[in-house]
This record gives structure tokens, sequence and C-alpha cells, in this order.
């Protein structure tokens, strides 16, 4: 199967890297779906968490070591590993910089919001899930990053879907 990106140009392989993307998305959205409907909205958002610790690790680990990201590399680090998250290559995300031990990153597109809202549904509260996966991540990338929500659904949304910051505790 590998051979056979090998020959896809550079435009194939980023719409390869986008279908990718949002079949994940599709299937973790679908995966929570059914949990709710066999269960109940607290219970999805309960295994969701859980989910969502788990895969978070992985993802960090797997970009950290894909990438070259170092050991205790801070919040420059974390920055760089964002960019190659799943939700990078299908959402639309920003970093900033407040001083030099605090990194900003805003959710400013959500295609799970986004759809909802299509659908003409109430945003997904995903903010307990995302406390999980954001303070998860950042962990994963340096143990010293300390993860506070800014704000995330059920929040209102402001400018931006979500917002976290990341401070360096030294």
């Amino acid at each position: 199967m590998i051979d056979d990106f090998k020959n896809l140009t550079k435009e194939e392989l980023l719409k390869v890297i986008e279908v990718y993307a949002k079949n994940w998305l599709a299937h973790d959205g679908s995966w929570f779906l059914a949990a709710e409907e066999t269960y109940d909205m607290k219970t999805a958002i309960d295994l969701d968490e859980k989910s969502w610790a788990r895969f978070a690790e992985i993802e960090a680990r797997r970009i950290k070591k894909e990438f070259n990201i170092p050991e205790n590399g801070g919040l420059k680090a974390l920055e760089k590993a964002f960019k190659f998250r799943l939700y990078a290559a299908i959402n639309k995300q920003q970093t900033e910089w407040l001083d030099e031990n605090t990194l900003v990153f805003k959710m400013l597109e959500c295609r799970v919001q986004s759809a909802r809202h299509r659908k003409g549904l109430p945003l997904f509260p995903c903010k307990s899930v995302g406390i999980i996966e954001f303070s998860t991540f950042a962990k994963t990338i340096d143990p010293r990053i300390k993860t506070e929500v800014i704000s995330c659904p059920p929040d209102p949304v402001k400018d931006f879907y979500c917002g976290w910051k990341f401070t360096l505790d030294k």
C-alpha cells in the first residue's frame, strides 16, 4: 500500500491527509452518537473523556517521535506539535504568544461544531473532554506544561470555538 502513495503528487498527498482526518473525525462522531443512543449523553461524555485521555497521549507520543520533537521541549515543542495533530488538517486553528512562558491556542473553526450548527443542533458541550484532551496532549509533549481553559462549549462562542492557555512550570 505504501508504494501507492510514493507515486502521488504533493496535491494528492495533501488530499489524502484531509480525507483521512475527515474520516477519523467522522468515526469519532459516529462512535460518540452510538454511545449516546445506547446510553445517554452523560455516559457518552464519560466514555469520550476516557477515550480522549488515551488518544491524546498516543497522538502526542507519535508526533514527538516522527517529527523529532525533543523531550521537555517546552511551549515551542507544543506549538510545533499542534501543527501535526489530525485536527490541524481540517480545522482552522491559531497559536499566540502572550509572553515567553504563555502560549494560547484557539480553535477558530471546528468541523464538529459547524456540522451541529448546520443541522440546527446546539453546540456540543466538549469542555470536560477538551480539558482532558488538551492537558494530556500538552503534558505528553512536556510534563511541565500546565493547561487552562479560556473558553469551550458549553461556554458561549466568541471569535473562536475553544481556547486554551498553556504555561511552562519551571
